[in-house]
């Protein structure tokens, strides 16, 4: 499929592709406004294809859900964690499929329907995912507690690295004959596989099982068992949800191809330790009614408010008999231990910083993989054989999350650079905007 049908074709057409590279990752959402204001996307039925190492797929918690009807409070109240859900709510976008690493895994692997409303009770957005991810930030009400209820479809995919086998032994005829030929900056000397049939897939664990899964490249054997020749998404499913959308965003979070956990490096071993019992999320068993998903819920806000509590109350004073207060409660316990070792390390601790660390410290840690060059340039060609099969995106929007530290800052320069050669070697010139620094450059 190369064009879309439909309400696209009442849309305006760029004379190059956008594409938007801002810092946060929350800064791209008003270009993706700005183009639905210019009648570029349609107000809603977008699929929005999302390559990251995080989902950001939360809500931020408090925020009223009719925010979304203004704009420049909503775009305000966003954080890096939290943009996508919103628009969802808006009605823009239907579809989401994010793309994730293996080392990210946040998510239950397949496809998800779940609905995103208002909550009746609280007025802010909540979802009916019972999935952990959802559950364990308080968000997951009952289908019959929303109302502006918005269906989402959220296909959760894991990517594996592309590896090249450009060492291997000339004698290993078998192996020569099927190596890939790569050059990303001549697309018509590529290999031309798509449809074919494989026995790789899309991972096992899943909601709803993947069927006729086709690989963007065959397999290949390598001399060195270090190397494996294939990669494992299928574009087939990918194409099917797209051509249920008017139109496609293509997003990317440079952090796709290499992560840190900027938390490990504030905090000492123990601390760290210390912060994942606190804020500890116990997951439910399987088979639960919805009453015992709320009392999970329930529970879960309930523990959470406490400890945002605590280290809103420690921002004011640190005292033994405040944190002795405060570790009174049944599961607080290590806040002496934990306000004693950064009081021994920092004059002045930043609780509130401790607390958004502890929010991340939940059912599993933020994913932590500082790639290798090799291992980025596999990835690099994983993106790259897995958008050859797919039309060309209406916009583009990249973030390079390097200012905090989650891509590293060594690295983020060189991956942007290699992901905009792979963008226009798929799809030509492009308009490149670095809003991160200065205007806006063409190429």
């Amino acid at each position: 499929m190369s064009e879309f049908t439909g309400e696209s074709a009442r849309l305006r057409r760029y004379h190059e592709l956008p594409v938007w590279v801002v810092e946060d990752h929350q800064e791209v959402l008003p270009f993706i406004y700005r183009a639905i204001g210019s009648k570029h996307l349609p107000a809603s039925n977008i699929s929005f294809v999302h390559f990251d190492s995080h989902p950001d797929l939360l809500i931020p918690v408090n925020m009223p859900a009719d925010t979304v009807f203004d704009k420049e409070t909503l775009f305000g109240e966003l954080s890096i964690e939290n943009w996508i859900i919103p628009a969802v709510y808006a009605g823009h976008f239907s579809h989401v499929i994010w793309l994730h690493p293996t080392w990210a895994q946040q998510i239950r692997e397949g496809r998800h329907h779940f609905l995103v409303g208002k909550d009746t009770s609280t007025t802010t957005i909540r979802v009916t995912s019972t999935d952990h991810y959802f559950l364990s930030d308080g968000l997951y009400v009952t289908e019959d507690q929303l109302e502006n209820q918005k269906p989402l479809q959220l296909d959760v995919i894991m990517v594996k690295p592309y590896k090249l086998c450009n060492n291997q032994e000339e004698n290993d005829a078998a192996s020569s004959a099927k190596k890939p030929k790569l050059a990303l900056e001549d697309t018509e000397n590529t290999a031309s596989t798509n449809g074919e049939s494989c026995s790789e897939g899309l991972e096992n664990d899943s909601v709803t099982q993947r069927r006729d899964q086709t690989c963007l490249q065959p397999s290949c054997s390598c001399s060195s068992e270090s190397q494996e020749c294939h990669t494992s998404v299928s574009t087939g499913e990918i194409l099917e949800i797209l051509e249920k959308g008017d139109a496609f965003v293509l997003d990317i979070d440079l952090d796709f191809f290499s992560v840190k956990n900027p938390f490990k490096e504030m905090f000492t071993q123990e601390e760290y330790k210390i912060l994942q019992e606190l804020y500890q999320f116990k997951k439910p068993g399987t088979n639960l009614t919805e009453e015992d998903l709320v009392d999970c819920v329930d529970t879960r806000i309930h523990q959470l408010e406490d400890l945002e509590a605590a280290f809103a109350d420690l921002c004011d004073g640190d005292d033994e008999e405040t944190v002795q207060k405060w570790a009174s409660n049944p599961g607080m316990e290590s806040l002496v231990p934990l306000v004693q070792s950064l009081k021994k390390r920092m004059e002045a601790p930043d609780y509130e910083m401790v607390h958004q660390a502890g929010l991340t410290c939940d059912y599993s840690e933020l994913p932590h993989h500082i790639s290798t060059e090799q291992e980025i340039e596999y990835l690099i060609q994983s993106v790259y054989y897995v958008l050859k099969n797919l039309p060309k995106p209406t916009v583009v929007t990249i973030a390079r999350s390097s200012l905090d530290d989650y891509c590293p800052s060594e690295q983020v320069d060189t991956i942007q650079e290699e992901v905009i050669s792979v963008l226009r070697s798929l799809y030509g010139p492009l308009d490149v905007h670095l809003v991160y620094s200065a205007g806006p450059t063409s190429s």
